[in-house]
């Protein structure tokens, strides 16, 4: 069987990919030595022949895997490093599981680590977690099903002679699930997410692996491949918010019962079958690589890295502090212990030593991106929430990420970034808008940008553009960016409605009197028509029990180091001093044109304002002139009167 073939028999999915240190590992008598492929940079201190080795395998996977789908895209901005150990003695201070290999996923670096005496098949879990990072990152709303059947079904990677490729074999612990238990319905499989039972619990977990697997198994090998092409118009269904129902009924050409009567006669069958590709070339990599020795000090570096993104901080230190006292100039440790003591809460140690990683002429760009996001974090709350930056923290940050970006510009984190910190001072937002489309393009999977990106929309009020953004997160798998992307959309549709209400009442003002009828339904005093001002009172939020609310002048708002903002609001009689404890649980609502960015200092513009509070009867707070503690903060037109 030629390439051609296999080609042909999953192209279809195409369609939806779019949419103290332990001396004993690294001794000064050992040897470490780097090799950089053309996807993966691998160091280790086995054999250079054994990292090789593996290097060609890794090179293969991901090339039999991305050519198999024809037309999709996958691109892997954030580099993956791959540790060898020589064995299994030196590789257990890093294998808290005592796994054979493990898929260590990070926003800045992955990691891949195994042994090469490994007595069992490391390769298979690498596999599985390699084909989720090319997955996530070309597309964000893959069902989680198809997703992890997916990852099982190319686990099992084989290749003899570097040309002859084995795909989907038996996986026999799953069969013997799926033959010892209840299938789950297929409703119910389509339905799982990350937040599920069926994927968190261990007592159901192994179905739904073994079940997805078997699905994925039938739907490419099945009846000769027959329905690998149905599978990718389903996943594409899927994705676009269409029902189940609806979405096997087009796709397959039958009800979901149909299907899953199809799956349990696979399962109870004898038919599970390999595929397998012979290429008419051998996949060979070995001229690609270039191979240098590794010093020490750069050895225990990224030794203490993989800690790091292991979220071991007590070990990853005395191995980053040692690789600087052997070579107090390398930047991957210094970068790599800032990062350390900013998670330890150390932010001024962090900088010093991020500081000291881009002195110079450094050519690390996570060096430059990390010392701007140590900067980004240092000014948030317990929420992550930040008010504002300092202008000389927004120059810095701002020229550290540009030096990164010149450095790598493929790294979408450092596009991101940028965007975020001109968010938060309010400049440069045509820029921010074309910042994150260029992150976007190198990982259209990260849904967290596209809600970003929809945010500056809302904020220009380009409602077609954030509505068009927010729509595919509606089905987000994080079901946080779900919640957060309807909170937007109900944002902008309720915004929309206030705003068309008020400007027909401000015209109605100027035409002669509607026939009552046609009235808008707005409790006035007499039989006039209402006016905008009449209109936009009955709009404003509701007073609940115990609170009040004032109309004035927005003067400032004063922040302290403890997360507490003071607004200033200049009413007819006096200045009001509101507290707000979590600035972020304060509501905003905009009746004006263009919202501002509310953020602390005092306002170049003060706008006309209503501020509902809940007053305060605290005697500490009458000393210290505070009125109350602010509920919501609605900005009205200049001509608007509350009373």
């Amino acid at each position: 069987m030629k390439y051609r073939f296999l080609r042909s028999a999953v192209s279809g999915i195409a369609l939806a990919l779019f949419v103290a240190s332990t001396a004993a590992s690294a001794t000064a008598k050992d040897t470490w030595t780097s090799v950089h492929s053309k996807n993966f940079t691998l160091v280790g201190n086995a054999s250079e022949k054994d990292i090789r080795l593996v290097a060609n395998r890794l090179e293969q996977f991901r090339d039999v895997f991305t050519r198999l789908f024809a037309g999709a895209k996958f691109d892997t901005p954030v580099p993956t490093t791959v540790i060898v150990f020589k064995s299994m003695s030196a590789y257990k201070p890093f294998n808290p599981g005592n796994n054979a290999g493990y898929f260590q996923k990070g926003e800045d670096v992955n990691y891949i680590t195994l042994t090469s005496d490994a007595t069992q098949n490391p390769f298979s879990v690498i596999y599985h977690e390699y084909v989720h990072q090319l997955v996530d990152n070309t597309s964000g709303n893959v069902p989680t099903w198809f997703n992890e059947g997916l990852a099982e079904y190319y686990s099992t990677f084989t290749i003899e002679e570097d040309r002859k490729v084995h795909l989907g074999e038996l996986i026999s612990y799953h069969l013997e699930t799926l033959r010892s238990g209840k299938l789950y319905p297929l409703r119910q499989l389509f339905a799982v997410d990350s937040y599920s039972p069926e994927y968190n619990e261990g007592s159901k977990r192994g179905m739904f692996y073994a079940e997805s697997w078997a699905l994925v198994h039938y739907l490419i090998l099945g009846n000769g491949g027959q329905r690998t092409p149905q599978l990718g118009k389903f996943i594409q269904l899927s994705s676009a918010n269409m029902t189940v129902d609806e979405a096997v009924k087009q796709a397959f050409q039958m009800d979901v019962e149909g299907l899953q009567k199809e799956l349990k006669s696979y399962i109870e069958g004898h038919t599970f079958r390999m595929q397998i590709a012979t290429f008419e070339r051998k996949l060979e990599f070995e001229n690609e690589m270039s191979s240098n020795p590794l010093t020490e000090a750069e050895a225990q570096g990224y030794l203490g890295d993989l800690l790091l993104h292991t979220n071991q901080l007590k070990d990853a230190e005395p191995r980053l502090q040692q690789a600087l006292q052997l070579d107090p100039k390398l930047a991957m440790a210094q970068a790599s212990l800032g990062i350390v003591k900013m998670r330890q809460g150390q932010f001024s140690e962090a900088k010093k030593n991020l500081q000291e990683a881009v002195s110079g002429s450094s050519n690390n760009y996570l060096a430059h991106y990390y010392y701007a996001y140590v900067i980004s974090r240092e000014s948030m709350d317990s929420a992550n929430m930040v008010r504002s930056y300092s202008p000389e923290d927004a120059a810095t940050m701002r020229a550290e990420l540009k030096k990164a970006i010149e450095l790598k510009p493929d790294f979408p984190e450092s596009y991101s970034l940028l965007a975020f910190v001109n968010v938060v001072t309010g400049e440069e937002l045509d820029e921010s808008i074309e910042l994150l489309k260029r992150a976007l393009m190198l990982s259209p999977g990260r849904q967290d940008i596209s809600l970003h990106l929809a945010q500056i929309y809302f904020r220009q009020q380009k409602f077609d553009l954030a509505q068009q953004t927010l729509g595919p997160l509606r089905s987000a798998k994080d079901r946080r960016l779900q919640q957060q992307a309807e909170m937007l959309l109900a944002s902008i549709k309720r915004y929309q409605d206030q705003m068309s209400q008020y400007n027909s009442a401000r015209a109605a003002a100027d035409q002669p009197a509607l026939q009552r009828s046609d009235r808008t339904q707005v409790v006035v005093e007499g039989d006039k028509e209402p006016s905008a001002n009449d209109l936009l009172r009955e709009n404003l939020r509701p007073l609940e029990p115990g609170e009040q609310r004032i109309q004035g002048t927005f003067l400032k708002l004063d922040c302290d180091n403890k997360g507490v903002a003071y607004f200033s609001i200049q009413a007819a009689d006096r200045v009001y001093r509101i507290r707000a404890t979590a600035l972020q649980r304060v509501q905003l609502i905009a009746y004006t044109p263009a919202p501002p960015e509310v953020s602390c200092g005092p306002r170049k513009s003060p706008e006309n304002v209503v501020l509902t509070y809940r007053p305060t009867s605290d005697t500490k707070d009458a000393k210290a002139k505070i009125d109350g503690d602010a509920v919501a903060l609605e900005l009205v037109p200049k001509d608007f009167l509350l009373k």
